[in-house]
């Protein structure tokens, strides 16, 4: 007998076990609202979980490994990377979705897909990259959450994009601070982002011998801990107890904010903001300004699928998301090969 898809397919059981495991205000598989474009649903997988492998297997997620998190090219494996500060993300907003009862897979999802926008050499490409699109047109900007959307909707796929569902593409394109995710699971991302950068951060930081452990504010350390992995542990486990799902909130106590902010304020002054750990930023405006200004003048340089983006959505869109898919590494090979002169060497 020919082998024939069962009635009740593995997609069907675990849509049907959601209903049975999750709270009734997390964000259900077999209710989402669908795709840009229909597709028929997997017999093996849920329309989330097809979102996780569509962005764990995309080019821009592999990409995000030779992207600069806060240390541009750090000679050590250790520091962190925009890929590794993804995972982190990731395993810690599964913790609270698990420990809320909401859904992992959405989850994980946003999580996977929420910096595939950044730009080379960190927030200092991020701020290259506006400054030049300002320079332009005064009324542009670039933000890295709009960008990740824009790199799952139209750059990825030589242009067509992945095909997400709209809810983790609503949590990508809101994950930053002053975003509004309408989902729960987009509303967890949000956190476990600023609970990952900042920690890693600082860790960074430590490693790098920019801080001492003993440098944050007593406040920090008391409440949230003297570890990388105490602070974390503490906010997300406050984070689960604090929460209100059924009211549509995801948020920390008061005592663990003022934490966080004063936390936030320090690592600003210190490592954001620092000498040591920015000094090549003035390098990378220019870098950006260079390759910015030779694609505009010679969008048809551009792989096709920004050629046939700069035809829809115009030049300066086309040259920006270009530049900003680049990874460090190879921003610095395409500015090398257009501006620096070639040693010539003959034979004899």
């Amino acid at each position: 007998m020919a082998n024939t898809v069962p009635a009740i397919t593995a997609r069907l059981r675990w849509e049907a076990a959601e209903y049975q495991i999750l709270a009734p205000y997390a964000s259900f598989a077999g209710k989402s609202r669908g795709r840009r474009v229909f597709e028929e649903e997997s017999d093996t997988r849920t329309a989330y979980q097809r979102d996780v492998d569509r962005i764990t297997h995309s080019k821009a997620y592999r990409r995000l490994i030779h992207k600069t998190q806060v240390f541009l090219s750090p000679k050590s494996e250790h520091y962190r990377t925009r890929l590794t500060h993804t995972l982190e993300v990731s395993r810690i907003a599964r913790t609270i979705a698990r420990a809320l009862m909401i859904n992992e897979d959405l989850t994980e999802a946003i999580a996977a897909g929420h910096d595939l926008g950044h730009a080379p050499f960190g927030h200092a490409g991020e701020r290259a990259l506006d400054a030049m699109l300002k320079q332009y047109d005064p009324g542009l900007a670039f933000r890295h959450a709009e960008n990740s959307l824009r790199v799952v909707t139209s750059f990825e796929k030589n242009g067509a994009g992945l095909n997400l569902t709209l809810e983790t593409e609503d949590g990508i394109l809101n994950h930053t601070h002053s975003g509004n995710p309408a989902t729960l699971e987009g509303k967890v991302v949000r956190l476990s982002d600023r609970v990952a950068y900042l920690n890693h951060d600082c860790d960074d930081a430590i490693r790098a011998g920019i801080l001492s452990p003993e440098d944050l504010p007593k406040t920090v350390r008391q409440t949230l801990g003297e570890r990388v992995s105490d602070r974390i542990n503490a906010l997300v486990t406050d984070a689960i107890s604090a929460s209100r799902p059924q009211d549509g909130v995801i948020a920390l106590s008061d005592k663990y904010a003022e934490a966080y902010q004063l936390f936030f304020e320090f690592m600003t002054d210190s490592v954001y903001k620092n000498p040591t750990a920015k000094k090549e930023e003035a390098k990378i405006q220019d870098l950006i300004s260079a390759l910015f200004q030779y694609y505009y003048g010679a969008a048809e340089k551009m792989p096709s699928e920004f050629i046939d983006l700069a035809g829809r959505d115009g030049k300066l869109a086309a040259v920006c998301g270009y530049i900003s898919c680049m990874t460090d590494n190879y921003a610095i090979d395409r500015f090398t090969d257009l501006f620096v002169p070639k040693i010539w060497a003959t034979g004899g």
